[in-house]
């Protein structure tokens, strides 16, 4: 033998764990009790006879056994009726509902007969591959405050997203302030349209939080990858599921609502929406929508009590952010998220940002002068009664005294809408 396939299989995968092959072998993945790589029997994403992988080393090929919901090669579906299956590469992530299957090619050093090390050019924290319970798989993002990496937590074999507060933030109080409210307020969130919270804690020199890993990616990531703007029905699909998450966050009560800042935030306004912070999990076709990164939220009955700095609360958002949170910013309430989840529909319907930002201009200059350009401006494809209501929603220049929504009203006026 010359070459070695190692999958390292994890997520609803029972249990999780890695096989290593030197001869050629096939193998099934599903829920079906004949299954070399079984998932859990409540993943009702997955058949029972889901896909099979055909390995003969180094080479190793998927092929998806006509499964309900898909099987995924590094987020792109495979078409379940391709006549040959899909050749993988060295690193490629095969997904099969909340079950995630690593794929590692490599010849074997001749001299040794074993696997030499190969460079991982996935990027890493410097120094390590673990932080307290949980082994990094790869960088999803970062930020000016903390690095986001898919990491498995080793005593469960789950998949979470691992926000890590950069080792730079940590010399910079706001920033450190920052991360302990986002850790705070999310720990006390409950809702299936919000990225749900596992744990957080500190080992060694990184503070964590560590939440739902939303295998779909982010809105923004999947609008660059296809061609073109939605539909109009699977861009309203997304943003309901995006307004029942804010109907919870600006309704909700605790019971610690009156206690002093430092306490849990009771009602709250998200205050930075935009389709980087939407993500997806689920069918492609149909998916499921979680809101994430709760790094500016507050508590808007508590109006200018957030220690956030003008440039803080607009945190490179402006294209989605409505007039009056750059003019009031302390003081944003829940229309500026209606707002924010508005444009997103608008963005999503016509690849454009309500308002167009010439390159060279100042942003904040821009929301502050400029009107929002009419959606039938920019596509002939939303019907007239869903523009009527999208531009209603998004005309804050408008000084006439209109009221914006709620998220609730929003929401039956879409599906009136359509």
């Amino acid at each position: 033998m010359s070459a070695t396939v190692r999958l390292e299989a994890a997520g609803t995968i029972m249990p999780a764990r890695t096989l290593v092959f030197r001869s050629p072998a096939a193998l099934l993945a599903g829920r079906g009790e004949d299954c070399g790589l079984r998932v859990a029997a409540d993943d009702r994403q997955v058949s029972r006879r889901h896909c099979a992988f055909d390995i003969d080393p180094p080479a190793v090929r998927v092929r998806d056994l006509g499964s309900l919901n898909g099987t995924y090669v590094n987020g792109v579906r495979l078409a379940p009726s391709a006549s040959r299956p899909h050749e993988l590469a060295d690193g490629d992530e095969v997904r099969l509902g909340g079950a995630v299957v690593g794929v590692f090619s490599a010849g074997l050093d001749p001299r040794t007969g074993t696997e030499p090390r190969t460079p991982d050019v996935r990027p890493r924290p410097v120094g390590a591959a673990r932080i307290g319970d949980y082994t990094l798989v790869r960088e999803l993002g970062r930020g000016a405050q903390g690095v986001v990496h898919l990491a498995r937590h080793d005593p469960s074999g789950e998949l979470r997203a691992l926000k890590v507060l950069r080792p730079e933030a940590a010399l910079r109080p706001e920033l450190v302030h920052g991360f302990l409210r986002e850790i705070r307020t999310t720990r006390t969130l409950r809702h299936p349209r919000l990225v749900a919270f596992h744990e957080a804690g500190a080992t060694g020199t990184h503070l964590f939080l560590a939440g739902e890993y939303c295998d779909g990616g982010s809105l923004a990531r999947r609008m660059a990858g296809q061609k073109g703007p939605l539909t109009p029905e699977a861009a309203v699909a997304v943003t309901l599921q995006v307004l029942d998450g804010l109907e919870y966050l600006h309704n909700r009560r605790t019971p610690d609502a009156t206690g002093p800042e430092t306490t849990v935030p009771d009602r709250l306004v998200h205050r930075d929406v935009k389709p980087q912070n939407i993500l997806l999990t689920g069918p492609r076709t149909a998916p499921s929508v979680k809101i994430a990164d709760f790094g500016l939220a507050k508590a808007f009955e508590r109006a200018g009590l957030s220690g956030h700095t003008l440039t803080g609360a607009l945190g490179g958002s402006v294209p989605f952010m409505p007039r009056s949170q750059i003019v009031n910013y302390k003081y944003a309430g829940p229309a500026v998220d209606v707002w924010a989840a508005t444009a997103c529909l608008y963005w999503m319907l016509t690849g454009a940002t309500p308002r167009d930002f010439p390159d060279g201009a100042d942003p904040v200059g821009v929301v502050l002068r400029e009107p929002v350009v009419p959606v039938l401006r920019r596509t002939s494809a939303v019907p007239g009664r869903l523009a009527t209501l999208i531009d209603g929603v998004l005309a804050d220049e408008d000084p006439g005294g209109r009221t914006t929504p709620s998220a609730r009203e929003l929401a039956l006026a879409l599906r009136e809408a359509l």
